[in-house]
Parts: structure tokens; C-alpha cells; sequence
């Protein structure tokens, strides 16, 4: 489909390192930023890095506000939205993970407000991407908002986290190999906009976790910044594309679906890695190697691991594209039947 103009979005300020945090003051000043501050953060992140940032931003003569936030439902999405028609506060800053981050990033779309992405875990790449993952009434769903006007990702800060969700940002990337492959396969059969570079990008991103997989078996703060720089690239090239195409395509369904039909949900990035390895089989690309990967950064790759049923596997991929029919995949082409499912789970090994 051609497009008549293409809007890009991008971040104006990325700091990585240790200790960066405590560059917050020199952020504000170079972004001309004065007056009320938001500061949307979860209870733990708060203690983590929320009170370092609103001890900075009075340091700084501006007036900050803390708000406390669990979840991306409606309901606390109107309770921030409250705040900022009370305060009209200049900046939005959102201390978290990605969760924190897309409740504050949906308001600061809606409500034209920048924000600053300060990530307190390196989960999955929504501390840079211009969308935002909801919790909606029957399944959840993605809106397109602001990117960040900066990021400020503390080392120091993301490394408290447990390394569990280092593991769950690697799954989240190398997820691109297969999400990369979706959107080709839907401007080739459906005429769906591709942009090169984006997907490039995206490719690049998951290439550097798969080559730098050691670091993550011995937890470095050299890992760290690997995955650091690989999700803020994914932001970026869904920022490049204006859309989540790049980064998410049905293996990140087979995780919605998953959530559905489970009730141990493991994390996000845990669930989309296995997920491409079911759609690169579909693919019949080398799924050995994105499994391989997984196992080396010690990621789940089978339904035991994952702490799922493996009915629930089978399900989940049979459920998949119902969940976003116009979101053409690897999945919606081929129609898979319950039995089709139970076998590619078994030929991949996920379930036995």
C-alpha cells in the first residue's frame, strides 16, 4: 500500500551507562524544560529510581509530582490522565518497566505531553517504541502514541532487577527474526507497506544478541548494555516503520493467545521467543539456531521450562490469528489445524 507521507518519531536525547541517572538535571536543561513534572512510576520503582528523580528535578527549580501506577488498564490510564488535567504538568517522566512506561506513554500521546523514559527493567522493548501494549476487555491490543523525547537508562539502576527479565528482553528481540519475516510475507501477499530500513534495523538487533549471548551467561553489566542498545534500536525502527511491523508479528500473537488460555504466564519475552521458534519452523527457517540462542542466554524453550501445559502450546498457536485478523502473518496464511499444531509443537520439541 503506498502512503501519500511518512511521519517518524524519534528520540532527541539517549543516555546509556552506569550512573546516568543522576544526569537527569543536564537532560532538562538541554531540553529547555521547566515548570511541573510528572513522575508516573510503580511502588518498587519509585523506591529505585522514582525518588532520585524527583530529589534531581527539584534540584533543578522544577515542580515535580510522583504518581503511583501498577498496570496499563483503562482504569489506571484515566487515573494518570486525571492527574495531568489537574496539574498540566510540562513533562511527563515514567520510572519503570514497561508497563509503567506504556500507561505513561498512551497519556503523553493523548494528551500531546513528552515524556521521559527512565527504564527500571530491560524486559521488552517498549521502554523506546512509540506504542503501547493495553490490557483490553477481551484481549490485549496496541495504540500508537509518542516515542519518548529522551531516554535515560541507568545501568546501575536496571541491573537491581531480577535477571530473569534480562532474559525476557533478549526473547523479546531475537522475536525480530520471525516479526521481520511476517511483514515481508504481508507486502508481498497482501501489498502491506515494508520499509527496508526498519526491518533492517530490527534484523540488526537481534543478530548482535544472538553473536553476544556469552555475556548474558555470565551476567555483565556488558550484556546489559548489549540489550540496552538492541531494544532501543527496536524502538527506533518501529518509530522508522510507524508501526509495531518490524518488532512484533505472530509469534507475539502466539503470546497473546497464550496469555489467554494459560493461567502461569511466564513473561513476555520468555513466551514470544518460543514463539518464533514455532514461526520460523513455519518458515522452514533455521529454527535450531533462534532456539540454540534462547538456551545460551538460559530462556525457555520448551512448554516444561516455560511452566505451561502442553495443551496449552497447541491451543495458543491454533488461537493466534483470530486475535488480530488484519495483522497477516505466517499464521494466517497457512490455517493451521488443532492436529497440524500438536505435531509442529512435538517436531520443534516444545512439548513431548
Amino acid at each position: 500500500m503506498a502512503l501519500s507521507y511518512h511521519y517518524m518519531q524519534l528520540p532527541r536525547e539517549v543516555i546509556v551507562g552506569n550512573g546516568v541517572i543522576n544526569r537527569v538535571t543536564e537532560v532538562i536543561n538541554r531540553l529547555n524544560l521547566k515548570g511541573v513534572a510528572l513522575i508516573v512510576s510503580g511502588t518498587k520503582s519509585y523506591e529505585v529510581a522514582g525518588k532520585k528523580v524527583y530529589s534531581l528535578l527539584e534540584q533543578a527549580g522544577m515542580e515535580p509530582h510522583g504518581l503511583l501506577v501498577e498496570t496499563t488498564t483503562s482504569k489506571d490510564i484515566e487515573v494518570i490522565e486525571k492527574q495531568i488535567f489537574s496539574l498540566k504538568p510540562q513533562v511527563l517522566f515514567s520510572v519503570g518497566g514497561g508497563t509503567i512506561i506504556d500507561a505513561t506513554k498512551v497519556n503523553s500521546g493523548k494528551q500531546n505531553i513528552p515524556f521521559i523514559s527512565v527504564p527500571t527493567t530491560v524486559s521488552h522493548d517498549g521502554i523506546a517504541s512509540p506504542l503501547a501494549s493495553l490490557k483490553g476487555v477481551d484481549k490485549p491490543y496496541s495504540v500508537l502514541c509518542h516515542a519518548p523525547l529522551a531516554i535515560i537508562a541507568d545501568i546501575d539502576v536496571i541491573s537491581l532487577a531480577p535477571w530473569r527479565s534480562v532474559i525476557s528482553g533478549c526473547g523479546d528481540v531475537i522475536a525480530k527474526f520471525t516479526a521481520v519475516k511476517d511483514w515481508e510475507l504481508a507486502h508481498k501477499e497482501k501489498n502491506e507497506y515494508y520499509g527496508e530500513y526498519a526491518a533492517s534495523l530490527a534484523l540488526m538487533s537481534a543478530q548482535l544478541i544472538t553473536a553476544n549471548a556469552p555475556l548474558f551467561q555470565s551476567k555483565t553489566d556488558g550484556g546489559l548494555r548489549v540489550l540496552l542498545e538492541a531494544l532501543i534500536s527496536c524502538g527506533v525502527a518501529m518509530s522508522i516503520a510507524g508501526s509495531s511491523r518490524p518488532c512484533s508479528g505472530s509469534e507475539h500473537l502466539f503470546s497473546h493467545a497464550l496469555d489467554q488460555i494459560s493461567s502461569n504466564r511466564a513473561m513476555h519475552g520468555e513466551q514470544v521467543g518460543i514463539g518464533s521458534i514455532l514461526s520460523a519452523f513455519l518458515y522452514n527457517a533455521n529454527w535450531q539456531q533462534i532456539r540454540d540462542a534462547l538456551k545460551q542466554i538460559g530462556a525457555p524453550t520448551t512448554a516444561k521450562e516455560l511452566g505451561v501445559k502442553d495443551e496449552d502450546i497447541i491451543k495458543a498457536l491454533e488461537l493466534a490469528p483470530t486475535l488480530r485478523p488484519e495483522r497477516y502473518t505466517i499464521l494466517h496464511k497457512q490455517q493451521l489445524s488443532y492436529t497440524e499444531c500438536k505435531n509442529i509443537a512435538k517436531e520443534t520439541n516444545i512439548i513431548h
